[in-house]
């Protein structure tokens, strides 16, 4: 319970930031080459570091890579991961960086668009929500399916778990727990 008095899964109310994130978009639909882009390379920059860290710098995060826009961000060159590399207001790790600009070129080659290739991953929705997220696996036979899928499109830093958090974040599953405030729509 928050201190609100809004029941939320637990991590939902450890923080003001998490309550927001929580309330507003955690598990939410989205779709959008773009806005799953995004989604994509946060949860990759996250590998290792607090969600919150990301949440956190999700502004600077937007600025550094041009909204995340897939076509801008697969022509970034060596330049453009000097600026980034520079950027205090980001995660400035080589690899993660140089796994976003990778994965907005993968994203480019994908025919059927970003947004399709990962919502069809999206397994079947549970007749019930989760009692705790002890019921929960950070690994699904779907996030590791996606998870090969990218890869073997040539994606980068995005593994089983980092796909999974990928699903609950965007809605693709509702990880909410059995008496969270939260109402999602169908994922459709």
């Amino acid at each position: 319970m928050g201190t609100d008095g809004l029941a939320r899964c637990a991590w939902g109310s450890s923080t003001p930031d998490y309550a927001i994130y929580h309330d507003t978009e955690w598990g939410r639909p989205l779709r959008g080459d773009d806005a799953l882009y995004e989604r994509m390379t946060l949860e990759a920059f996250q590998s290792g570091l607090s969600w919150l860290t990301i949440l956190r710098k999700r502004p600077a995060f937007r600025l550094a890579f041009d909204e995340f826009h897939i076509p801008t961000v697969a022509r970034y060159d060596d330049a453009d991961v000097t600026r980034l590399l520079a950027d205090a207001g980001i995660v400035r790790n080589r690899a993660k960086i140089d796994a976003a600009i990778a994965n907005a070129r993968a994203a480019l080659e994908l025919p059927e668009g970003l947004s399709t290739l990962l919502w069809s991953f999206a397994p079947e929705p549970r007749p019930t929500r989760p009692a705790s997220f002890a019921e929960l696996a950070p690994i699904t036979p779907e996030s590791t399916a996606m998870a090969k899928a990218l890869k073997k499109r040539g994606f980068r830093f995005v593994g089983p778990t980092t796909a999974y958090a990928l699903m609950q974040a965007t809605g693709m599953v509702d990880d909410h727990i059995v008496g969270c405030h939260v109402t999602l729509p169908p994922a459709a």
